[in-house]
């Protein structure tokens, strides 16, 4: 036997109404809290590239040891933070004072797309060659304590 809706109760056409909007308002939030993520993410990750070209690279750029390359080893690690900057500032620019709804995020990535995907494929094709540059550094009792004490500045 079927139960009959009881006086005062949503039919369902209301509770599916009401689903749909609880849905949308979870959705909402959930994009919310990734983009905020996602740009914190970028804030930190600049930051981290910050310190790495202020207490690594530039002191060991200002100890001109010919037989270390600091290009060669660290790539195109400042146009990395360039575009990093860029692509913050525009993700930003996209987010700041615009309505949740509003804030279309997809836009600011087909934007920087050529320049990010340009930069980060010169600093993928010379990662291996910088690795190996490395180990081969690491071997130079010299040349491993002047990267130790650059790592050292950093903690």
């Amino acid at each position: 036997e079927k139960m009959a809706p009881q006086a005062g109760s949503s039919t369902p056409a209301t509770l599916s109404q009401e689903d749909e909007e609880q849905v949308s308002r979870r959705m909402m939030a959930k994009r919310v809290k990734i983009i905020a993520e996602l740009m914190q993410t970028e804030k930190d990750y600049i930051s981290d590239l910050d310190l790495c070209i202020k207490e690594v690279i530039q002191p060991l750029r200002n100890k001109q040891i010919a037989r270390f390359d600091v290009d060669g080893l660290f790539s195109n690690i400042e146009s990395v933070h360039q575009i990093s900057a860029k692509l913050l500032s525009l993700l930003e620019e996209a987010t700041t004072d615009v309505e949740p709804p509003m804030q279309l995020i997809g836009e600011v990535f087909l934007q920087i797309k050529g320049p990010l995907e340009d930069t980060y494929k010169i600093y993928c094709y010379r990662h291996d060659d910088a690795h190996t540059m490395l180990e081969s550094y690491e071997k130079d009792e010299e040349l491993k304590q002047h990267l130790r004490h650059c790592v050292q500045s950093l903690r």
